[in-house]
């Protein structure tokens, strides 16, 4: 079991935030049928928009991951941290795992033409960067002082430069 002061104390694993989302947004688009995505885009466009973005996504979580168990740190953000990784995706966006799910999921949801899950995807990412990222960075601030803000200062979260 690990010591409750070296954990970051996120409000739910990623998968299970990310695993509802897609849950409750595709019950939504069962329950409450909407047709904006299917009238926007034919079938051709959500495939060649939407497997893209599956894929990619899924590459980049799974890349940020492999990098992390390379390293020899824990996966799990419920583990402690036991390295600062710097290498691989992690020179571009500190959150590659996150990144790569939400694009997944925003491609399931234009692939399926699912607008709710598109919908829900908003809510979704907030519960993501406030319940487990922020609280993630401060634990790593804590954790791994300079070295971790000399990182946050050169590598933006999201890979976008705000």
């Amino acid at each position: 079991m690990a010591d409750s002061n070296d954990i970051p104390g996120v409000i739910a694993p990623p998968p299970l935030i990310a695993a509802g989302t897609l849950v409750l947004g595709l019950l939504l688009d069962w329950l409450l049928p909407s047709t904006v995505l299917a009238g926007l885009l034919p079938i051709s466009a959500r495939v060649v928009i939407g497997v893209p973005l599956i894929v990619a996504g899924l590459a980049l979580s799974f890349i940020g991951s492999r990098t992390f168990v390379q390293a020899g740190t824990n996966v799990p953000p419920w583990e402690p941290a036991l390295k600062l990784v710097t290498t691989g995706p992690y020179r571009w966006l500190r959150n590659p795992m996150y990144v790569g799910g939400i694009g997944a999921l925003a491609g399931i949801a234009i692939l399926l033409a699912a607008d709710w899950l598109l919908v829900i995807l908003v809510p979704g990412a907030l519960l993501l960067h406030y319940g487990v990222v922020l609280r993630e960075e401060r634990y790593l601030e804590r954790k791994f002082g300079e070295d971790y803000r000399r990182f946050k200062a050169s590598v933006p979260r999201y890979g976008l430069p705000f």
